[in-house]
């Protein structure tokens, strides 16, 4: 049996670990708050410059730029997108989970695939894989901005330009609610198409030749197309910004609860210990009266 002292040690870590979990909890709801403001207000930038590249691109040649033309070869590189710092539930695991399948699904097929990589916690486990590691982006989510966008997208365009390889996929969280991630696959390069469906999600005004352009569709597609990848590139880390501070802030928010649910039960085991350790003190002494008489 534990002694009384072990036991209020212990309470007092579980405690202490308490007061932190709290205070992490806060301090990433409040940053929660701020990554929300900026996904929203990203959002539909993003998405309104995707549709007006994608009927740009249905309206002329695509084989006329490189980041559209669709090309034979095999080689698929994974753009993995994950936090710098853990401590927030099963965000990494998800996407690096899905990373390998993904992975694995293209090498079955006969595929050459690479890896680039964006957070340290991605960084740390493909560096104990196989599969080789293109270029690695740490940190990137201590001061996140702009130029983080332009940095990964400036270099994916000059690799994909220069053939390193054939098609760009990105896996990522995406932010759907505080409680609510979901690990998405995306393909950013070549530029697919909007299908029918999404179209019609975007409304009326989305419908295809619903456009005039001047200058022409291709001297806007030259100008526009790099710009694109690099809005892409940022509401990707956006959107990861979001969904780590969102699972982080769940993690916390039980952790917390779960410390509080121990304190109670080490707590109760406390006061049956020492009201035990009291009792046989009492029967001790009365015990030794009785021997007395």
């Amino acid at each position: 049996m534990p002694s009384l002292q072990s036991l209020r040690r212990k309470i007092a870590s579980v405690k202490n670990t308490q007061k932190i979990t709290k205070a992490m909890k806060m301090v990433a709801a409040a940053k929660l708050k701020r990554a929300q403001n900026r996904i929203f207000s990203a959002r539909p930038y993003a998405h309104k410059l995707r549709e007006v590249v994608a009927n740009l691109s249905e309206h002329t040649d695509r084989m006329s730029h490189p980041l559209l033309r669709k090309r034979p070869g095999k080689k698929t590189e994974l753009l993995v997108v994950t936090s710098d710092r853990g401590l927030c539930g099963a965000f990494n695991a998800n996407i690096l989970r899905r990373a390998v399948e993904f992975l694995n699904e293209h090498q079955q097929a006969g595929e050459e695939a690479s890896v680039s990589v964006v957070g340290r916690k991605s960084i740390d486990f493909f560096r104990r894989r196989p599969w080789t590691i293109r270029q690695e982006w740490p940190g990137v989510f201590d001061r996140l901005s702009f130029e983080h966008a332009l940095d990964i997208g400036q270099d994916i365009v000059h690799q994909y330009n220069n053939g390193t390889f054939d098609r760009l996929f990105v896996v990522y969280n995406e932010f759907k609610s505080v409680m609510q991630q979901r690990v998405v696959v995306e393909q950013l390069l070549p530029l697919e198409a909007l299908d029918d469906e999404s179209t019609a999600q975007d409304g009326p005004a989305s419908s295809k030749g619903a456009y005039l352009y001047e200058p022409d569709e291709h001297q806007l597609l030259e100008t526009l197309l790099p710009k694109h990848f690099q809005v892409q590139a940022f509401r990707v880390l956006l959107e990861s910004a979001a969904a780590e501070q969102a699972a982080r802030m769940t993690a916390m928010d039980g952790a917390t609860r779960n410390a509080g649910e121990l304190i109670q039960k080490v707590t109760l085991f406390y006061n049956k210990t020492r009201q035990a350790a009291i009792t046989k003190e009492l029967m001790d002494i009365v015990g030794g009266a009785e021997a007395l008489k």
